[in-house]
């Protein structure tokens, strides 16, 4: 037997045991987009991989293939993004969740690694699991899962988690350096605080009112003044990458943890062939 927990490493014999001990899948899915002149666009499918390869290694379970597709519109003026349509980003959720279900397993969770933008369609493909199946279906965002810790690392600055700055800068450097210019760094001047946040503030204080809007990729290419970073990446440093990427695996798999210990009645699942 295979000692590796991806799936797509693994032969069908091999799976087919790992099921008669345990129903629990993770599901990474991140994207393909860019994260300024000084990390790749690789990075939130490494979030998505890295923390579900630990937490799996540490609760016994198993991964799907990781997805490296989400729902990127607004990056589109950067060369390189790809993205999905949001209900295409559903729907492909729904299938390999649903493909999964008919093998056996029970417990099915989506890790979301291009934060907060992929929940939405991943919302409503865990919903519509759920219903359809009976199977449990769960979403951990890696940056939501252990929101209050990873901000205390970042020493609760405004905007750290924001995109491509020092939470995200911070992971690579820690996990991938291989991906990271840090020469390409560019200090940002803090920007000013509209009257209405229009996504949900990922970092402390949470003092303003929120008004949802969505740029477009021209939008946000002239945002984000022709170079892709939201915000102030030059604070990161290896050693918070290090910090953020524990906490974060530890939470995810307080989660995991608790999930495996379901007892899910599942009277609408396929049966396994």
């Amino acid at each position: 037997m295979t000692n590796s927990v991806w799936l797509h490493k693994m032969f069908w014999p091999d799976v087919a045991e790992h099921l008669k001990t345990s129903d629990t899948v993770l599901v990474p899915i991140g994207a393909t987009e860019q994260h300024g002149p000084h990390t790749a666009l690789f990075v939130d499918t490494a979030w998505a991989s890295d923390v579900s390869e630990a937490v799996a290694k540490q609760e016994g379970v198993l991964i799907a293939p990781p997805m490296h597709f989400g729902y990127s519109q607004h990056h589109l003026a950067y060369p390189g993004g790809i993205t999905l349509r949001a209900e295409t980003l559903t729907q492909v959720a729904l299938d390999i969740g649903e493909s999964l279900i008919s093998h056996g397993f029970r417990k099915v969770i989506f890790v979301n690694g291009n934060r907060i933008a992929n929940l939405p369609p991943l919302q409503i493909a865990m919903v519509k699991l759920r219903y359809r199946t009976g199977a449990f279906a769960g979403i951990i965002d890696t940056h939501l899962i252990a929101r209050r810790e990873v901000c205390e690392v970042a020493v609760n600055l405004r905007d750290a988690s924001n995109h491509a700055g020092d939470v995200e800068t911070s992971f690579m450097m820690h996990a991938h350096p291989e991906f990271v210019r840090p020469e390409k760094m560019e200090k940002l001047a803090e920007r000013g605080r509209p009257a209405f946040s229009s996504v949900f503030p990922m970092d402390p204080p949470f003092d303003q009112n929120i008004a949802f809007t969505q740029d477009t990729a021209d939008e946000f290419f002239a945002k984000t003044e022709g170079r892709g970073v939201y915000s102030d990446p030059t604070a990161a440093t290896k050693e918070k990458g290090e910090k953020i990427l524990d906490v974060t695996v530890q939470r995810a798999a307080d989660f995991v943890r608790q999930v495996k210990a379901l007892k899910v009645d599942c009277p609408k699942c396929p049966i396994p062939v």
